[in-house]
């Protein structure tokens, strides 16, 4: 597959974007040492900081938009599955949707795009992971793959990449087969949370309750006091 690299760029899921209006739907990846525009999901800033890795998958899709943005969740397990490869010692977990922790605190950020051109649906998938060092000053605890760990066991910065791209795929090819519910069986098995207190916030209101779990569209099914079962499609959530 091709890799493009770039010392710096404005975003690697920008450089996607071009290169998908322009015709290229990949399958490349994307990365860059510096982004002066990195961005998170809603428009929310992701902090560049140097000797993180920060990569776009660019893919053409053959399903339709509604099953792109469930690679998302692909995403979330490969990143998971990265994480926890290098960091047999830590405690990974995803929280829904596709919010990866080690030891309870953030440790990449995932945003993913999707549109099409000239008859060709594409998908953006853009991954930021704390590698060397974590934002500070975050709404969020945050960490990094090599915190605290001795520095003559830090893993390489191209064996990290690689790993990450070979596990998308991974999932990726997962999902091809058998649509989404290959991903949710291996969500549920990662996922933080799953029958704790849970809130989430919702643009209009905020909802508390029990997490029960993920359906088979991707909601985050909530359980009220009251006993009413709510599906959770997009919002931030917290658990106690």
């Amino acid at each position: 597959m091709r890799q493009l690299e770039f010392d710096a760029i404005d975003s690697t899921n920008l450089e996607a974007r071009r290169m998908a209006a322009a015709g290229d739907f990949g399958p490349l990846w994307i990365a860059a040492k510096r982004q002066s525009g990195g961005k998170g999901r809603r428009g929310r800033q992701w902090v560049s900081q140097p000797g993180n890795l920060f990569c776009t998958g660019l893919f053409p899709h053959e399903g339709t938009l509604a099953s792109a943005a469930q690679l998302s969740f692909a995403a979330a397990l490969a990143v998971h599955d990265t994480v926890a490869q290098f960091r047999s010692d830590a405690d990974t977990k995803i929280k829904w949707p596709n919010d990866v922790l080690m030891n309870g605190a953030k440790i990449a950020g995932i945003l993913l795009e999707s549109g099409g051109a000239d008859g060709q649906l594409w998908v953006a998938v853009g991954i930021g992971l704390n590698i060397g060092s974590a934002p500070k000053d975050t709404p969020y605890p945050a960490t990094y793959l090599r915190a605290d760990m001795g520095r003559l066991d830090w893993p390489l910065l191209t064996d990290i990449k690689q790993k990450l791209y070979t596990w998308f795929v991974y999932w990726r090819d997962a999902h091809a087969r058998g649509g989404f519910e290959p991903l949710r069986t291996a969500w549920l098995d990662r996922a933080q949370g799953i029958g704790a207190p849970v809130t989430a916030r919702l643009p209009n209101e905020t909802i508390k309750g029990t997490a029960l779990g993920m359906d088979k569209g991707g909601a985050l099914e909530v359980q009220t006091p009251s006993g009413e079962i709510i599906k959770i499609h997009a919002g931030d959530v917290f658990f106690s």
